[in-house]
């Protein structure tokens, strides 16, 4: 899987969720665990992993969404 997302905005992290469920394309966020334990200082960012061959449509449906400055390259 790859990054392509990374944030501590849970906002932008939902919306972008959202999105991906729209597309039909897998996704996982990871570190969520990692994040809260650390208190939510922003010192670990969640991530939004897809999967290798849905990277470019996922990266697209991202960017057509208006999270094109979100993206993690």
């Amino acid at each position: 899987m790859i990054a392509i997302i990374k944030t501590n905005n849970p906002v932008t992290l939902n919306f972008a969720e959202a999105v991906l469920k729209d597309a039909n394309i897998e996704f996982f966020v990871a570190d969520t665990h990692v994040s809260i334990l650390e208190g939510s200082i922003g010192a670990i960012p969640r991530r939004l992993l897809v999967l290798e061959i849905d990277e470019e449509d996922a990266r697209t449906a991202l960017s057509d969404a208006g999270l094109e400055k979100e993206l993690w390259t």
